[in-house]
């Protein structure tokens, strides 16, 4: 007996001696995929050789792209959903059994569901929260299988495009049997003083053992040990420890200061367990007539929303794409961000720790359905407390997070229950939410409403005060209107925003406007002239000069796919415009807008360009200078225009000149105390004739590869950007590197982002991105594009621009070869080769292609003539839309039941209506409302020509029976289309309009008018 205790005893010495340290294996890489559904799929014995091998992250949604009549809907910018089955090998050492072993998944969207060796482990739903499971007791020694399924069936699933997949990092993590918890690390400091803090953490542990020693040893940020203290271990499993550090250097976004715990389990000299966590000293305060204070510092939020999926990857981000965002961000002045409307992957935050970003973490959208089949309707009852502990307990520690916000636009008496859930896990933070429930919050956040006149002028504060979600304001890269754009119409209570010139001087659009589904059709001005109800430079003004005026979050950091039917007007526009930088990072003028208020960098920036081939000399251009120097002085062609000061009042922060149009260059220049500090230009381009390349990289880092953004821009002759640059850029990409996507900001280009090997320019720019694969050595890319003024107004001459570049290695770049036609055969038989520029008549299609070593690389084509490109019109191209309400096409709605889109008839607006086939059905629609709540009248273009019958029509406002209305036959079947008017409340916020059959099918409906 005593002597089998004495060798059981020393093989856990051994055991524990060997394999006591945590072990966190990277879990990204190779995985097996299909999109399908079959319930074998999940078996540890499965042939799965034939399915796609992809490493992690992936979104399989933004591969696959948009669709016309997409499960998401206009919300989801038409991208599909969809179940798809994930499947990976890995070997486990026979000692590692001896161990607990975690699986830890950042992000899986959504419904999620794991076997391992065929063992089912559990489902989550939420797509946006972590998650793991304990697998310990189904490994074996050698290959073990684990299988994921992601249910997407039921969709649109959120009121935005939303990944679909593993879209975040996993790992295995492997950790003695005693060990810290997940998430089991709490690290406050609730005292700070200039000499000295008390940094006090909270451990969990699993299978606590009483002879061990938990040990506490904090790290300067210069990485020095500053202090250790140690106790035996309680006889519970949660334990208390703490300690003393002198001269605290402070956390702020200007001095992102992070110390790092370190907490070890000890068995003597042995390490049991050890758990490394970086948190920061800080100290928040909120106050009702002064706002936040951070550091005893009273400073104003400069923030934006951000949704995860902002970007040019969909879901899919990397570390290294993630650091490039969210630097993009701090470098436009901004020193807060809210991740909308969910929380993010661990990455995220440890950035901001990182980078200096304070982030009001938020949970959720709604509490309950928002969206048709989202999260609310599908698993909140039963789920919200897992989610907001793994939330809370996940994220308390990161010094960035200042504030939590449990919900946005959403109202509920749950709202109670959530905070007090909340202060049991953080009493050490306040809770918001996005105007919701603002009576249970410590801080009032209000979205939309709080960017009014009427609402700043007259509000009486009773609680901390945050713009959660304004301003609400669009930019097209590169286009500019003079007349004031708002989306809704001018809606009352709202700041004075005038037209800059008493009549538009720009005429060109995406779409011609006789084909616009509806007003909402065009591109955004950027001027800062086109919004809901406040420009960003009135409501900067707002926030700096109300002290109770916390600060904002605007709408949004970068543009992000879907919501393309809310300001957009739908298909062909996918995505959503409201970001300071568009999907591809490229920065808009409002960009350096705050970047000339927010920070102190020597900025100087011009807008519009200097290029108006079809504008009649004279006409008189509003020319803006965004600039933090005392005064700024601008010249055409050598002569002064003038001077001009940046000023505090909103509609002088930038400096402005009324200058007749002429050819030419355009300069700025800049004076600090009288002396030149900057200066910048732009000359007026001629047709496009090469291609400018860059390529910027970014490292690697926490197990990710290095990705690269390869940027191409249209010049002429003269290097000079021309700013409608639309020519097809191709690619050929060759090594070690997969394609992430092409991305150029156009919200109606319908080239594939993923599959296609080519994206047009877009007002003279587009960007490949690229990830470098595990173990990668060499890759380069070759890049060519057939150019000229795709009208031929500038000039009839085209140019063809082919290049190899070395991404990174040597790829022993060769000579290439160009073949091209001008009458449509081909140029791998017919082709001439290309020695220089040729000139082509209206309507003519150019057809080339590259050779390297005379093999084909590259099949191009682009078609030239006045009707290609961009729609130029005049002052009269878009009066039919003067005075229109919002309307919504009915065929862009959820349609249930025997509704089905048509255009079997004539004088319908958008692409077509729809028809209930004699049958029962309903139809809804999708309405924001950024206002208050408040009454609202509405029409229902419809047409029948059923003589007696009225074909009454349940109508649900957010699924509440408001009443039945009754369609009287209009006299036809084909064209003669009426209306039925009625009066809805509309909640602030997300809204959803149903009209529902009651048994005698219904007419044709083609659009809902919100007047």
């Amino acid at each position: 007996m005593g002597k089998n205790f004495s060798i059981i005893l020393a093989f856990l010495l051994l055991s524990l001696e060997l394999f006591s340290q945590r072990i966190e294996t990277n879990f990204n890489n190779q995985w097996h995929f299909i999109l399908e559904d079959v319930a074998s799929f999940s078996s540890e014995y499965f042939d799965d050789s034939s399915w796609e091998m992809l490493n992690i992250p992936h979104d399989w949604s933004f591969e696959k792209g948009v669709r016309d009549g997409g499960d998401q809907g206009q919300g989801g910018g038409y991208h599909d959903g969809g179940i798809g089955w994930y499947r990976k090998y890995f070997d486990v050492k026979k000692e590692s059994l001896l161990k607990t072993t975690y699986i830890n998944f950042d992000g899986v969207y959504m419904n999620s569901e794991v076997w391992v060796n065929g063992n089912y482990l559990g489902k989550r739903p939420y797509g946006y929260i972590s998650f793991r499971y304990d697998i310990s007791k189904h490994l074996k020694a050698g290959k073990n299988t684990i299988a994921i399924r992601v249910d997407n069936s039921l969709e649109p699933s959120a009121r935005w495009y939303h990944p679909c997949g593993i879209y975040a990092p996993v790992k295995l993590v492997e950790v003695s049997n005693t060990h810290i918890a997940p998430n089991g690390v709490f690290i406050t400091t609730p005292d700070i003083t200039n000499t000295e803090a008390t940094v006090n953490a909270k451990v969990n542990l699993v299978n606590s053992i009483k002879e061990a020693v938990l040990k506490l040893e904090v790290f300067s940020p210069q990485g020095e040990v500053l202090s250790t203290v140690s106790q035996k271990l309680l006889a519970n499993a949660d334990q208390e420890i703490s300690l003393n550090v002198l001269n605290p250097e402070l956390w702020s976004p200007e001095t992102p200061r992070l110390y790092k715990a370190v907490i070890r389990i000890l068995n003597g000299k042995k390490v049991i367990d050890e758990v490394k966590t970086t948190f920061g000293f800080r100290t928040v305060e909120w106050k009702t007539d002064t706002g936040f204070w951070l550091n005893g510092e009273n400073i104003k939020l400069k923030g934006v929303c951000e949704h995860w999926e902002g970007g040019p990857v969909g879901g899919a981000w990397t570390k290294p794409m993630l650091r490039w965002k969210l630097e993009l961000l701090k470098g436009m002045g901004i020193n807060a961000i809210r991740p909308s409307h969910n929380p993010t992957p661990p990455m995220f935050y440890d950035i901001c720790d990182e980078i200096g970003l304070l982030v009001m973490d938020e949970i959720f959208d709604g509490w309950h359905k928002k969206a048709p089949q989202d999260y609310g309707k599908q698993a909140f009852d039963e789920w919200w407390q897992a989610d907001v502990k793994e939330w809370i307990t996940r994220d308390r520690n990161h010094p960035s997070i200042f504030v939590w916000s449990l919900g946005n636009e959403t109202h509920s008496d749950i709202a109670t229950e959530l905070v007090k859930f909340g202060k049991s896990l953080d009493p050490t933070r306040l809770f918001t939410s996005g105007a919701g429930n603002p009576e249970d919050m410590d801080i009032e956040g209000v979205n939309g409403g709080s960017e009014t006149q009427s609402f700043i002028e007259s509000k009486t504060l009773e609680k901390p005060f945050i713009s959660t979600e304004a301003p609400h304001t669009w930019q097209t890269r590169g286009y500019y209107r003079t007349q004031t754009w708002w989306r809704d119409n001018e809606l009352p209570g709202t700041y004075p925003l005038p037209n800059l010139t008493d009549k538009e001087i720009f005429f060109y659009e995406g779409i011609n406007p006789k084909d616009w589904k509806n007003r909402k059709q065009r591109f955004n001005s950027s001027y800062d002239n086109a919004t809901v109800r406040v420009s960003a430079r009135k409501y900067w003004e707002v926030m700096r000069d109300n002290p109770w005026h916390s600060g904002h979050f605007r709408w949004t950091g970068f543009d992000y796919y879907g919501e393309a039917g809310l300001v957009h007007g739908g298909l062909p526009f996918n995505l959503f415009m409201g970001g300071a930088l568009d999907v591809a990072g490229f920065k808009k003028d409002l960009y350096y807008f705050y970047q000339s208020q927010w920070t102190e960098k020597l900025l100087i920036h011009m807008l519009p360009h200097w290029t108006h081939p079809r504008m009649k000399k004279g006409t008189v251009i509003p020319v803006w200078v965004y600039s933090n120097a005392d005064e700024v002085e601008l010249f055409l062609n050598g002569k002064s225009l003038g001077k001009d000061k940046p000023e505090t009042v909103w509609n002088e922060m930038q400096c402005e000149w009324m200058v007749p149009y002429e050819e030419g260059k355009l300069e700025a220049v800049g004076y600090i105390d009288g002396k030149e500090v900057n200066r910048t230009s732009f000359s007026t381009a001629q047709q496009p004739s090469k291609l400018k390349t860059t390529i910027q990289k970014l490292n690697a880092e926490d197990g990710f590869t290095s990705s690269y953004i390869i940027t191409s821009e249209s010049l002429d002759d003269s290097n000079n950007l021309y700013p409608y640059g639309e020519n097809k850029v191709y690619y050929n990409i060759l090594g070690d590197v997969k394609k992430i996507s092409m991305e150029n900001g156009n919200p109606i280009d319908p080239t594939s982002r993923t599959k296609s090997d080519f994206r047009a320019l877009f007002f003279g720019k587009t960007r490949l991105f690229l990830r470098a694969l595990p173990k990668a050595k060499k890759a380069s890319v070759i890049i060519a594009s057939i150019l000229g003024d795709k009208a031929l107004y500038t000039s009839n001459k085209i140019t063809i621009d082919a290049q190899q570049i070395d991404v990174f290695g040597n790829s022993n770049v060769s000579s290439l070869e160009i073949r091209y036609t001008t009458n449509g055969e081909n140029p791998e038989t017919h082709g001439k080769l290309y020695e220089g520029p040729f000139q082509i008549a209206d309507g003519t299609t150019v057809k080339a292609i590259v050779l390297e070593n005379g093999k084909k690389v590259l099949t191009m084509e682009e078609r030239f003539g006045k009707n290609e490109g961009l729609f130029w019109g005049d002052e009269h191209s878009a009066d039919m839309w003067i005075g229109r309400g919002v309307n919504i096409s009915a065929e862009e709605g959820i349609l249930q039941g025997k509704a089905k889109p048509s255009s079997e008839a004539q004088r319908f607006k958008g692409s077509g209506f729809v028809d209930f086939k004699n049958g029962e059905g309903s139809v809804t629609w999708y309405q924001e409302n950024d206002g208050e709540q408040g009454d609202y009248s509405i029409r229902f273009r419809y047409m029948h020509n059923n003589e007696g019958k009225l074909h009454p029509m349940k109508l649900f406002v957010n699924d509440e029976y408001i009443r039945t209305l009754e369609f009287p036959a209009t006299g036809g079947w084909e064209k003669e289309w009426k209306f039925v008017p009625t009066i809805i409340t509309l909640k602030s916020g997300a809204n959803s309009i149903r009209l529902e059959t009651t048994g005698d099918s219904g007419p044709y409906i083609d659009e809902l008018f919100i007047d």
